[in-house]
C-alpha cells in the first residue's frame, strides 16, 4: 500500500500508480452527460490526467483551473479532470468558474478506476475519494509522466508533467 499524507497525517492509498513506460491501465468513467467513456474515447490524443479528491475543495479547484489554463495550449492534448463528484458537481464548478479546456470524469460508478489507477484513498474518512495525482499519457496512452502528490493538500508539478509531452 502507498502512503502520502493529510495535514501531516499518514494516509493509505490502494493499488500502484502508473510509472513511466507502463502502458495505461484500461478504465471507464463517466462525463458531465452521464455517457460512460474509455481512453479510446480520447483515441489519437495526448491525455493529461489532473486526479484528484473533490472540486469543491480549494487545492483541487486551483489545480484544475491551473490546468485549464495550460491545456489552451497543448497541441493534440485533452486534460481530463478526474474525481468521484458526481458529473453534475463537476459540470456546475466548470460551469461557474467558466473552465472549457478541461474534460471532468467521475468514478461514482466505476471506483474500479481508483485502485487500478493507484488512486484509492483507503482505511481513512476520505475512503472513497481519490488521492491527487498526475498521470500523462502519450497518444498510444503510454504514460510519460506520473506523480502521486505526497501532501493531498499540495498541488502537483505542473512543470513536471507539461514537460513530458515536450520530449
Amino acid at each position: 500500500m502507498q502512503k502520502i499524507t493529510r495535514a501531516g497525517e499518514p494516509m493509505d492509498v490502494a493499488g500502484t500508480l502508473p510509472a513511466p513506460g507502463d502502458v495505461a491501465p484500461l478504465m471507464t468513467l463517466t462525463n458531465t452527460d452521464l455517457e460512460d467513456v474509455t481512453l479510446d474515447t480520447y483515441s489519437g490524443k495526448r491525455k493529461v490526467l489532473n486526479i484528484i479528491p473533490s472540486v469543491d475543495t480549494p487545492t483541487c479547484a486551483v489545480s484544475t483551473r491551473r490546468f485549464n489554463e495550460l491545456a489552451s495550449q497543448l497541441d493534440n492534448t485533452v486534460v481530463l479532470v478526474v474525481s468521484a463528484d458526481l458529473p453534475f458537481a463537476a459540470k456546475r464548478f466548470c460551469g461557474a468558474e467558466g473552465l472549457d479546456n478541461v474534460e471532468t470524469l467521475s468514478t461514482f460508478r466505476h471506483r474500479e478506476f481508483q485502485e487500478a489507477w493507484g488512486v484509492a484513498l483507503a482505511n481513512s474518512a476520505m475512503e472513497g475519494l481519490c488521492a491527487r495525482a498526475v498521470v500523462v499519457l502519450d497518444a498510444d496512452n503510454r504514460v510519460l509522466h506520473s506523480e502521486l502528490v505526497s501532501e493531498l493538500k499540495n498541488e502537483p508539478n505542473y512543470d513536471a508533467a507539461l514537460a513530458s509531452l515536450k520530449r
